[in-house]
């Protein structure tokens, strides 16, 4: 079994790539050009927080998925989902909650690690950078 999926690892990265880089840009399409239509980012306006986080996820979501870039990108996607689940999840009201099933914030930590998980192992062989590598 293990030499069954050694062989395929650095396929299935390249797709755990696209995947991830995928499920962040529909949140930046979602934040700025409001489709599909989500109740929570109906109001939000490009020059705030979340429209920030919103340009970040669509333009790196789609080098991600592009695979350009890949380790500098996750990086810096990884420290935008770990200041969103501080700054938009952990701290509702007065009182920090710890529980991500309780504050919503088990998207954020996913997109955190699987970022940071992007950004030591690079974007795979079907990616924009292996292209670029292949012709240097």
């Amino acid at each position: 079994m293990d030499s069954f999926a050694a062989k395929w690892q650095p396929t299935v990265l390249s797709l755990f790539r696209f995947i991830t880089g995928l499920l962040l840009f529909q949140y930046g399409v979602a934040k700025l050009f409001k489709f599909p239509v989500v109740p929570y980012f109906a109001k939000v306006e490009v020059f705030s927080l979340i429209g920030f986080a919103g340009t970040l996820e669509l333009v790196l979501g789609a080098m991600l998925m592009l695979g350009l870039f890949t380790r500098l990108v996750a990086f810096i996607l990884s420290g935008e989902m770990a200041f969103a689940y501080f700054i938009g999840h952990m701290f509702k009201g007065d009182t920090p909650v710890w529980f991500p099933l309780l504050n919503n914030g088990t998207a954020a930590i996913l997109f955190c690690f699987a970022c940071l998980y992007l950004s030591t192992a690079g974007g795979g062989p079907i990616s924009l950078d292996a292209i670029l590598r292949r012709k240097a």
